[in-house]
């Protein structure tokens, strides 16, 4: 009994490693299109391999040294293959280069998983030692969960081996993703982002030569961040709620609206978190858990309010909270409750108050850009940028209001007309 299994081998410069200007020769096996690599100890110059005939140029002094090596090699893993297909056994390519190197054939490679696996703990180390955030470990399990369910779907297996991976994998974990769990293309491609940093970390671990997916491009379109108008800050602010709770959650949110930080950030102050700046004025500082950045903003006279009037607040003295942060889960709800009642028809949730910062509050007052987005902590100017677009939306709404009231005889022209 016999396959029909297909067997290739190449060899390849592998011109990602280098030593005194020599690259490596690797060798390649395909078995049905699935591949495998070997590297050899052998080095040549870009100049002394001839890419076409995949061989060492005959005018390299070493040459007929290695091309005896590599045709050697190459019969040698033919032998192994047709020994195993005449016996009726099919092969993966991992497994017939187990074979050639002399290892156990039961012996696997390292995995998908294992690479999560290797991620996570690198990752938690980082984590202990305040390099990352929890929420950077939380996203990673998150795609290795999504990662799970497509191995499962699609391939119905439970793991796969690194060096069987390819950039058809990645297109269709971006199918699965868009169609089976009908995620927004910036949500599929975030999950992809992660998969692609865990192949470039099992790479430099030297688990697999090269990351599989890397020509696999990612995608981003800007979303519309939604923002509160300075209007419908003043009639929050103005709102006076017969619930304490809704109060407290309501300066909360303001205090994010005026000072740009985040829920996450807000939730760990403490009293001690205020500090004298260089202008003598009171500042609040930390280290974003997002990006690492600093995030030093002087406190405007309203944040300065809520502050003193929380000072001795029972639940602030007794956990040390700058302010009454309730759980992020409980303060969304309670923020849809206090948009409803202060007649906002808008999704409000922690993270609008941020953008709002940016927008309202800073840009739309002439604050720098540069200047904002040193507040925000943002590390990189053009993430601040996405505020601006959507500062040209509020320019535009603006003008269209100012339009009406300056020349509102051309306006029920336009009517006139269109009727």
């Amino acid at each position: 009994m016999s396959t029909n299994q297909k067997l290739n081998i190449r060899f390849r410069l592998n011109e990602q490693k280098e030593k005194d200007e020599t690259h490596p020769i690797y060798i390649r096996i395909y078995i049905d299109g699935k591949k495998s690599e070997v590297a050899t100890n052998h080095y040549v110059s870009k100049s002394q391999w001839d890419y076409k005939q995949t061989r060492v140029r005959n005018t390299a002094s070493n040459a007929q040294l290695i091309n005896a090596y590599l045709t050697r090699t190459r019969n040698q893993i033919e032998e192994h293959f047709l020994t195993h297909i005449a016996l009726g056994k099919k092969l993966k390519a991992s497994e017939l280069k187990n074979i050639f190197l002399g290892k156990d054939s039961k012996l696997k490679s390292k995995t998908l998983l294992d690479a999560f696996d290797y991620h996570k703990a690198k990752t938690e180390e980082m984590v202990k030692v305040g390099k990352r955030a929890k929420a950077t470990l939380d996203k990673f399990e998150y795609t290795r969960t999504k990662i799970e369910t497509f191995l499962k779907d699609r391939y119905e297996t439970t793991d796969m081996p690194l060096d069987e991976l390819s950039v058809s994998f990645v297109t269709e974990f971006e199918h699965y993703l868009l169609v089976k769990k009908k995620l927004q293309s910036n949500s599929a491609h975030k999950y992809i982002k992660n998969l692609k940093r865990v192949m470039n970390v099992a790479v430099a671990a030297d688990w697999i030569t090269h990351n599989p997916f890397a020509s696999f491009r990612c995608s981003y379109t800007n979303p519309e961040r939604e923002i509160l108008s300075q209007e419908e800050l003043d009639r929050m602010i103005n709102k006076e709620f017969k619930s304490k709770r809704l109060s407290e959650i309501r300066d909360v949110f303001i205090f994010c609206c005026y000072t740009g930080f985040a829920y996450a950030d807000i939730y760990k102050f403490t009293h001690n978190s205020i500090t004298k700046g260089i202008d003598g004025g009171y500042w609040l500082s930390t280290t974003r858990q997002k990006t690492g950045t600093k995030e030093s903003v002087p406190l405007l006279p309203i944040a300065l309010e809520i502050i003193h009037k929380y000072q001795d607040d029972p639940y602030c003295l007794q956990y040390d909270k700058l302010l009454p942060v309730n759980s992020n889960q409980k303060f969304n709800e309670y923020l849809k409750e206090i948009a409803t009642l202060c007649s906002i028809d808008k999704k409000i949730t922690t993270h609008i108050a941020r953008h709002t910062f940016a927008t309202t509050v800073t840009l739309a007052n002439g604050v720098p850009i540069e200047t904002v987005s040193k507040m925000l902590g943002h590390a990189k100017l053009a993430t601040t940028q996405i505020y601006a677009k959507v500062l040209d939306r509020k320019v535009s709404e603006d003008m269209s209001m100012l339009k009406d009231k300056l020349f509102p005889s051309q306006n029920n022209l336009k009517k006139v007309s269109s009727t």
